[in-house]
């Protein structure tokens, strides 16, 4: 027989949890938006030296488990003088992670811009930086906001995995109570609806600035 009053009296510190999740994940986005940014732009550079560091920096990345990359990093970075906490190695592996799989996303934003745009910014002596910050980036967001936002979201339910290496987060949390209430059914229950929730809300947060997009280019 299942007993929920284990969750309602767990509940502040399952939240807790819940609200390191989303800190993680969107940290973790927004770093990793910031290096895919750079990593597209490189892939789509005249320089073949660029292209070839993004082209395995994206392979690696996508290619290797996330799993795998979380306990690298947290196990060997130590093995070479860089000491940092769990939350770190974790957000920081996260990040890059993302960034590789932004970087695709953004890559085809960036190819569905017309090149006749960039041709004018560059004869009215705009910088490449500000090609990319003010023409390139906008509407290459626009152009991939569901993929960014489902991108987000994966992030979250990903972020599950850096209790791998003892990083309090909902799925942790979820974890401990279970091992001391032996209750574990109701509480991965219960962390199951939470997750459901907070991507609920992101991908509300999403159609509606989508939406706001739209309205805009109708104007």
């Amino acid at each position: 027989m299942l007993d929920f009053s284990i969750v309602w009296a767990s509940l502040p510190d399952l939240l807790q949890g819940a609200v390191n999740t989303i800190a993680y994940s969107l940290a973790s986005v927004a770093i990793g938006f910031v290096i895919g940014t750079a990593i597209c732009s490189m892939r789509l550079g005249r320089s073949r030296f660029g292209r070839g560091v993004a082209a395995v920096y994206v392979s690696f990345f996508r290619g290797v488990p996330l799993i795998v990359q979380l306990l690298v990093a947290y196990y060997c970075l130590p093995l070479i003088g860089i000491n940092v906490s769990s939350v770190v190695a974790a957000v920081t592996t996260l990040s890059l992670c993302t960034a590789a799989y932004l970087a695709e996303i953004l890559r085809g934003g960036f190819l569905g811009i017309p090149n006749g745009q960039i041709e004018a910014a560059r004869m009215l002596g705009f910088s490449r930086w500000h090609i990319l910050r003010h023409i390139e980036v906008p509407q290459a967001v626009r152009l991939t906001l569901p993929a960014l936002v489902n991108e987000t979201t994966m992030m979250i339910k990903a972020s599950s995995l850096v209790s791998v290496v003892g990083v309090l987060e909902l799925t942790r949390m979820a974890q401990n109570i279970a091992t001391s209430s032996f209750q574990p059914l109701e509480l991965y229950v219960a962390a199951g609806v939470i997750y459901l929730v907070c991507i609920g809300i992101v991908i509300s947060l999403g159609a509606l600035v989508e939406r706001r997009f739209n309205a805009e280019a109708i104007r």
